[in-house]
């Protein structure tokens, strides 16, 4: 998909909204946090992987590039959205071997099908890269610290 059509930041906070909303008409009264990543690399925006094959060509492809992961989470309540909140990290991947990349998709498994860059900061993942620049929280997923803020400002947590 091209990072032309839409936004990628736009297209993280719809899909974070969608999520929370679904939720939320389920959940009457109750407030609802919906997230998600983009990926974006070279103006095309990356999907997760499908299988360990496509994980190497996101890899390869990331390999000595910088890319972008936008982060979107959106609250809501009743059918109103009562926070919304984007954020970018840039990670920059480091120019690793192929030996690295087999044992790095040996060793990861399928576990990191579940994440838009074929990588798990908190785990082997880190060692992909030469230099990240973002809230950690941001590159996992979620803005916790901007979602946290949310909640003592509504008084769900203390202050």
């Amino acid at each position: 998909m091209s990072a032309e059509a839409y936004p990628p930041r736009d297209i993280a906070d719809a899909l974070a909204e969608a999520k929370a909303r679904k939720v939320s008409l389920r959940n009457p009264g109750q407030l609802v946090l919906g997230s998600d990543q983009i990926l974006v690399a070279n103006g095309t925006i990356f999907d997760k992987p499908p299988d360990l094959n496509a994980a190497r060509d996101h890899l390869m492809a990331l390999k000595g590039q910088t890319h972008r992961l936008i982060t979107a989470a959106v609250m809501i309540r009743d059918g109103e959205v009562t926070f919304r909140h984007i954020e970018i990290a840039k990670l920059v991947m480091r120019d690793f071997s192929d030996d690295f990349l087999d044992a790095y998709l040996k060793d990861e498994g399928e576990e990191i099908l579940a994440c838009v860059g074929a990588y798990r900061l908190e785990g082997w993942g880190a060692q992909l890269f030469q230099r990240v620049e973002g809230d950690y929280f941001t590159i996992l997923g979620l803005p916790l610290l901007a979602c946290l803020e949310h909640l003592r400002d509504q008084g769900i947590l203390i202050r």
